[in-house]
């Protein structure tokens, strides 16, 4: 059993996350939510997969490692998603927002999730892909969903969880949990490994 292998473990989520604190909590596991505040700047040139395993590292660096005791697993996780090799950072107003889901209408696009395990002697990296694929999505329900859910914390500018899932995914190949920011299956394998 997980708790029986972290038994005597102390977890730290380091993210804001409120998605992510759901989905590790949904693992029936015991953390400290630590967030923080780094500016997700990366080197140009970089594939998707890339980004997201550099941010998630990015972030495992800026925590205070006096924190970590040697019981301790720091997690860190970044999302990306690309559209035809177009990153979809986190839209800034309505007007970014509704071109994001405007370039996601009607297309397939990539998501990816990238993790960071992080102890005092070492260090795990690894990433999950899902390819979604939106109908064609409305005026109207760009600007309905917009409106009502603020999507202003989502990469893409869209959370799978929320109504637009709901009404504009017509097909999902991988992880729906990797879509809403954290790959539950892989950090389960992940954690028993580390």
């Amino acid at each position: 059993m997980i708790h029986d292998q972290l038994k005597g473990r102390h977890l730290i989520l380091a993210s804001e996350s409120p998605r992510r604190q759901f989905l590790l909590k949904e693992l029936g596991l015991d953390f400290e939510i630590c967030p923080l505040n780094v500016s997700e700047v990366y080197p140009e040139g970089l594939q998707p997969e890339a980004i997201a395993r550099y941010l998630a590292q990015l972030k495992a660096g800026h925590f205070d490692t006096s924190r970590l005791k040697d019981n301790t697993i720091l997690i860190t996780a970044d999302t990306i998603v690309s559209v035809n090799g177009e990153i979809l950072g986190k839209p800034s107003d309505p007007v970014s927002a509704a071109g994001m889901l405007k370039k996601l209408s009607g297309r397939k696009h990539e998501v990816i999730t990238a993790v960071c395990l992080k102890s005092k002697t070492k260090i795990r990296v690894f990433h999950a892909l899902t390819t979604v694929t939106f109908k064609k999505l409305s005026d109207s329900e760009i600007t309905y969903y917009i409106d009502h859910f603020r999507p202003y914390d989502k990469a893409g500018s869209y959370g799978v969880q929320e109504w637009i899932g709901y009404i504009g995914i017509a097909h999902i190949d991988g992880s729906f949990f990797n879509v809403m920011g954290l790959p539950v299956k892989e950090l389960y394998e992940e954690l028993l490994l580390f």
